[in-house]
């Protein structure tokens, strides 16, 4: 079904359907697992942790972790910074230098990082909540309180615990990524045009989400 055309790899016309259920199946496949509320709470609580340690870092208390992960603790990397010495480092990351350092700091002295780090260890998780319309302020204060109140922390660092983001679920890029079909008369035309099936078009719309997260009561 694929073939070459103006330079271009395109999809012969009989694969348009094909085409179609994949496109549907990703829409789902993002709600349900990519995008899952489970996965958004636990991956923002481990970038906290990660962002609590790098803090603490700075602030001069040594952490304990392998000698990858403690050199991007130590260390800020951008464009200016980045070498073929960073990457080899990075490359010798992975997700057991990770947990053997949650598995540590767990029993740290700092209240943010070691309760994040239980959280993620006993998959013990925020509550999170995901709304079609941002987050109303005054909720978002209202929890903010209840977390500064409950374990006596400063506004930043109750900040790790109850926090507002948003997530996007699009399909189809019809601008950057386009599919293109060869009909039989040789013509190329886009997915979403070339569709008598569904309405492809709907699908290169960006759908925007909001969500809160706050420890549970």
């Amino acid at each position: 079904m694929l073939n070459v055309a103006d330079g271009g790899l395109v999809i012969e016309e009989k694969g348009i359907y094909s085409v179609e259920k994949f496109l549907v199946a990703r829409r789902f496949m993002y709600w349900q697992v990519y995008l899952h509320k489970t996965g958004i709470v636990a991956e923002q609580i481990l970038i906290n942790v990660l962002r609590r340690a790098k803090e603490l870092q700075a602030d001069g208390l040594e952490l304990e972790g392998s000698e990858a992960l403690l050199f991007f603790m130590k260390n800020t990397i951008d464009q200016t910074t980045f070498s073929d010495e960073v990457l080899q480092t990075f490359s010798e990351l992975d997700d057991i230098d990770i947990l053997s350092a949650i598995k540590k700091w767990q029993y740290h002295s700092d209240f943010v990082l070691s309760q994040l780090s239980r959280m993620i260890l006993h998959r013990e998780l925020l509550n999170i909540k995901i709304k079609d319309k941002p987050i109303n302020e005054l909720k978002f204060a209202n929890h903010l309180n209840i977390i500064k109140e409950r374990y006596k922390i400063s506004n930043h660092e109750a900040a790790y615990f109850v926090f507002t983001g948003t997530i996007q679920n699009r399909a189809y890029d019809d601008e950057k990524e386009n599919i293109n079909i060869l009909k039989a008369t040789g013509k190329i035309v886009d997915v979403a045009r070339a569709s008598d099936h569904l309405n492809l078009k709907a699908l290169s719309q960006t759908v925007t989400k909001h969500y809160i997260c706050y420890p549970k009561e």
